[in-house]
């Protein structure tokens, strides 16, 4: 299973923009005024459209790309992150039940590797088959990408349903939607549960607290379509 990072494991206060300000200010000398939205998307795509609105070639999305995750790797920007409640519990118990769990994550790698890290949760996450920002400005895609790094971390391949992706916006639940994958969605970040309910995601929870209800939302024990307790 995939989790989303961002307000489905872990609150991070705009540690994201603060990073992509000190990137800004190394590469072009100058405050950056405006983050195109991000709920949702792509390191990839967020620079993308942030640099056009900062009147900054495309072309330069991949140096800052770069730029990014060796300053994340630094582990030198200031700011909180912490675990959402019942985050630790629900990774434990997926681990305990045999679930093999990796990200599928809009962050660069090294980026999501230091959010994890400051809020406590890197045990239990093999890294090496998720999937990250940097790949794709559509996140859908992001989901093939994590299939292949799953296959070649655990020698097998992981089609259809047996991918659970867990997020907490429409676009989380429309990147599993698209590739075959279960969606479990909770209600932790900007979107209410009746918009996860609309974006079609197999089942909702208001937050990952509940660990049995977790273990039978990704499992499938809980039948598809069936609402948690948020729907």
């Amino acid at each position: 299973m995939l989790w989303d990072v961002d307000y489905t494991l872990v609150g991070a206060d705009g540690l994201g923009t603060r990073l992509y300000e000190v990137v800004f200010r190394e590469m072009f000398g100058r405050e950056l005024t405006e983050v195109a939205p991000k709920a949702g998307r792509t390191d990839r795509a967020i620079i993308g459209d942030t640099l056009v609105l900062a009147g900054v070639p495309l072309g330069e999305v991949d140096r800052f790309l770069a730029a990014l995750g060796r300053v994340a790797a630094g582990g030198a920007v200031p700011g909180p992150v912490w675990p959402l409640p019942g985050a630790s519990g629900a990774i434990a118990a997926l681990a305990a039940a045999g679930v093999r769990q990796s990200v599928l994550t809009g962050n660069v790698r090294p980026l999501a590797a230091l959010k994890l890290r400051r809020a406590g949760l890197g045990a239990g996450l093999d890294l090496d088959a998720g999937a990250y920002g940097d790949v794709h400005e559509v996140r859908a895609e992001l989901v093939t990408v994590a299939r292949r790094a799953a296959r070649r971390v655990y020698g097998c391949d992981f089609p259809g349903a047996a991918t659970v992706l867990v997020g907490d916006t429409p676009l989380d639940v429309e990147a599993a939607l698209a590739t075959g994958a279960r969606a479990v969605a909770v209600a932790t970040g900007s979107y209410p549960a009746a918009d996860l309910v609309a974006a079609g995601a197999h089942v909702v929870l208001p937050d990952l607290t509940d660990t049995a209800e977790v273990l039978a939302a990704v499992t499938g024990s809980r039948r598809e379509g069936e609402a948690g307790p948020a729907r």
